[in-house]
């Protein structure tokens, strides 16, 4: 039997948690409900925003829903799993955790360099500016929002599930040896990002019209496409390698993720990244939007891939560890 709820087990030295699994795991399945929620809100203000005469990007719309569609199902899976104290709900909300976290500290630092711009974007020609205080002030309260949405929550997520307590208590409930168990938390977060990039990628070949950049030039159509389901397929097997501990899994991210990055580097330091919205099929209201913004413009992007490379490939570099030499054993890596 698991230990008495909020105190130690003399035997394991554990602190039981399992009512704070309870309560995250609610929270959790509440979050993924209100992402539920947004799916119909997106759908009903691309319909306000018709009846306005804007034109609609179902481009955008269609990448977006999926999305939130999954995100609901899924924050709803781990928050049940929470409540049942399941090792394998812990481990994933702990990867989940991680990204959000790192994802949000990125957003935030992008967002208070863009919020000038964002700010000016939404003038309304005709109409009186707002006072630079008010701006100001408009700005410090958005990015405090965001700084609670994308950082202190993820981080408040992030402590509890990172818990040894909460881990013993996982497993003093759930003493079966799952699927999370096998490979080490840090590959396993590898392994569902390339599944879901994978997943993506036939999606983006259709709503973006197959439109790529490719080693100085944009590709559109059929050829766009195949590149698109090319990486589909290579990142899926990837996926399945990196969980196996195989190297070459390993080996196949590291030479796609460094030939995307020049392939993308070329490109963008020749064309306009704007071009790229133009093949996608944008509408020319949302371009010009686009053109207010200096970070979509001229070389800007190029310098922004090539940057955001480095970290990546930093962390795969990291990963390496688990990875045992052929013929090597890999009963020594199971763990975290």
């Amino acid at each position: 039997m698991p230990p008495p709820m909020e105190t130690v087990d003399p035997l394991s030295g554990f602190q039981d948690r399992k009512t704070g699994l309870v309560v995250f795991g609610i929270l959790t399945a509440l979050m993924g409900g209100l992402c539920a929620l947004v799916v119909p809100l997106i759908f009903f203000s691309q319909s306000m925003a018709a009846q306005s005469g804007v034109p609609q990007n179902s481009q955008v719309l269609w990448s977006v829903v999926p999305v939130y569609g999954g995100l609901a199902v899924v924050l709803i899976w781990l928050g049940i799993g929470s409540m049942m104290a399941r090792r394998w709900a812990r481990a994933l909300l702990l990867i989940l955790s991680w990204s959000g976290l790192v994802i949000g500290v990125i957003s935030l630092g992008f967002m208070a360099f863009a919020m000038p711009q964002i700010m000016g974007a939404t003038h309304v020609a005709g109409q009186p500016e707002l006072p630079a205080s008010a701006t100001s002030t408009i700005m410090v309260i958005i990015m405090i929002v965001l700084g609670v949405i994308y950082v202190v929550l993820p981080g408040a997520w992030l402590l509890f599930y990172r818990s040894r307590h909460v881990k013993a208590t996982c497993e003093a409930y759930d003493p079966v040896v799952r699927w999370t168990d096998r490979c080490p938390l840090p590959v396993i977060a590898v392994c569902l990002w390339l599944g879901f990039s994978s997943a993506s990628m036939p999606l983006m070949a259709v709503f973006y019209k197959g439109a790529f950049p490719l080693f100085g030039n944009f590709v559109v159509g059929p050829l766009g496409s195949g590149i698109y389901i090319l990486i589909a397929l290579l990142w899926g097997y990837s996926a399945w390698a990196f969980y196996k501990l195989e190297q070459r899994g390993w080996w196949i991210v590291v030479v796609s993720l460094c030939l995307f990055t020049v392939s993308a580097f070329l490109t963008y330091s020749r064309h306009d990244p704007l071009e790229l919205y133009t093949l996608m099929g944008y509408p020319e209201q949302q371009i010009a939007q686009m053109q207010k913004f200096n970070f979509v413009k001229g070389h800007a992007m190029a310098w922004i891939s090539l940057g955001a490379m480095v970290p990546f490939l930093g962390y795969l570099i990291y990963l390496r560890r688990f990875f045992p030499r052929q013929g090597g054993s890999t009963e020594d890596l199971q763990h975290r």
